[in-house]
């Protein structure tokens, strides 16, 4: 009876799960999105409690389960709200690369725990008291042990190139760790020799009937190919490098699952696998990019575009901005991480909202890769209780800068950026962009003259039709809203 409501309870889930992702393809639905994904992991986390306890506790090796998964939760919960109420908008980047670093340290422990679990049951004569995965490991035959090694040895290579990257991607997200591709000579081959090593240990691994030590080698050098893979990774390509983390950590999850033989862990796996590398394509395409150029160098970091960018950045003061927008009937707000940055969102919104009264017509831009995380800037526009219908996605909104009177663009910088259509030599050429440059007036406003996360210098601030409004985005727009009001 038990084991049919356990499956029911993962069942449902997993179908919540599913409706979680779904429902976050849409603003309006995110928040009841997320409220699924919450409802779905409580309930897995309950049911997998609930199938350790019911059954009877597992004393295999000394561990008495219920205590330790109780504390491990309270430990786990306290760290999450710490965690929670300290990261700013700004930190969630860095924050989800940290938390897929533990998805891969955890992948790379339970593999390893496993082999250790099952070199101490091929010792036994009997099952004895033997419960839980313990159990199952002892009534495996030959065929079933050897997939079960190939199941760990999947889960162990995912995992520590899950760890190790996500700690790289961490450190260039955060500012820890230099955003230019950074790689040792011979480049790639180290990679290629690494992997190898992996594979004819695994093999031995895999023909042997101890291995863990093997695992433990094999775990270092998978983790040194997720350092050397992501730091050879240029700055720009992070927020695909994320995504692609993301979907690693899934397809470690979903191994380790069938190795623990947990129908959810292997669903759940599953779907965070797929979303993640579906995500990491379609950002792929928003930067005209090549999946596989990306793993295997990016564009980050060369510093400079292939074409001399002739001119000066003319700045504007906060009084003729002001004009600007009053003389404007059509306006076009690009946000981008220097937004995130400034915590302006408040004062835009506000701004907005003024220019509406006013009767001006005023929608905003979004760029699949603005800010450091997708959809980074749509939730800090929905913070700052921006209406979800005049915030428009590239595609949709690319065709009217043409007949708009300005565009302000806070705090971006590659997304705007003409040399992606211009300059067929530059690192971003190709890359589809906001042609913010083709409306009559555009505003940018920017710390100062340095260049974007790739390093590239943008040709759109040496227009003619370009002011740059120089300062703190919160500061600027807040200037403006004093001599607005």
């Amino acid at each position: 009876m038990f084991d049919g409501l356990l499956t029911a309870s993962y069942i449902a889930a997993s179908v919540l799960f599913i409706l979680a992702l779904g429902g976050l393809s849409n603003q309006e639905k995110a928040k009841r999105a997320i409220w699924y994904g919450i409802v779905g992991m409580g309930l897995a986390v309950v049911a997998t409690i609930g199938g350790i306890s019911f059954t009877h506790v597992n004393e295999f090796l000394g561990i008495r389960n219920a205590e330790l998964l109780g504390l491990a939760m309270l430990l786990g919960a306290l760290v999450g709200i710490i965690v929670a109420r300290r990261v700013e908008m700004t930190g969630m980047p860095q924050l989800v690369a940290a938390l897929h670093s533990f998805v891969g340290l955890a992948a790379v422990f339970i593999g390893i725990n496993a082999q250790i679990a099952l070199e101490e049951v091929q010792l036994l004569t009997e099952a004895g008291d033997l419960a839980g995965f313990a159990q199952k490991l002892y009534a495996k035959d030959i065929v079933e042990i050897n997939i079960l090694k190939i199941e760990i040895l999947l889960g162990i290579f995912i995992g520590a190139i899950t760890f190790t990257g996500s700690v790289i991607a961490f450190g260039k997200l955060a500012g820890r760790l230099t955003s230019k591709p950074v790689k040792l000579p011979g480049g790639h081959l180290w990679n290629i020799g690494l992997l190898m090593a992996c594979i004819v240990l695994g093999f031995i691994y895999y023909s042997g009937d101890s291995g863990v030590g093997y695992l433990i080698i094999i775990s270092i050098l998978a983790g040194i190919i997720g350092i050397l893979l992501i730091m050879g990774i240029g700055g720009a390509d992070m927020p695909v490098v994320v995504s692609m983390l993301n979907s690693y950590s899934g397809w470690a999850a979903a191994a380790i699952g069938f190795t623990l033989e947990n129908d959810l862990l292997i669903v759940t796996g599953a779907l965070v696998g797929s979303s993640g590398a579906i995500l990491s394509y379609i950002m792929c395409r928003a930067m005209n990019r090549n999946f596989v150029s990306v793993i295997l160098g990016g564009f980050g970091g060369s510093g400079e575009a292939s074409q001399e960018i002739s001119g000066d950045q003319i700045a504007i003061d906060p009084e003729s901005t002001a004009h600007l927008i009053e003389d404007s009937d059509s306006i076009i707000i690009v946000p981008g991480y220097g937004m995130a940055v400034a915590q302006a969102q408040g004062a835009i919104s506000e701004l907005t909202q003024r220019l509406r009264t006013q009767g001006k017509t005023v929608r905003f831009a979004i760029h699949p890769v603005a800010g450091r995380l997708p959809g980074h800037m749509n939730v800090l526009l929905a913070e700052a209780k921006v209406p979800y219908d005049i915030v428009l996605e590239m595609d949709e909104i690319n065709a009217d800068f043409p007949q708009t009177d300005l565009v302000i663009v806070i705090g971006s910088n590659d997304i705007v950026n003409p040399a992606a259509q211009e300059d067929p030599n530059s690192p971003i050429a190709g890359m589809p962009v906001l042609e913010v440059w083709k409306a009559k007036q555009v505003i940018v406003s920017k710390r100062g003259q340095g260049t974007g996360y790739s390093g590239i210098e943008n040709a759109l601030f040496f227009r003619e039709n370009t002011r740059m409004f120089f300062g703190d985005a919160k500061d600027s727009v807040n200037k403006l809203l004093a001599l607005m009001s």
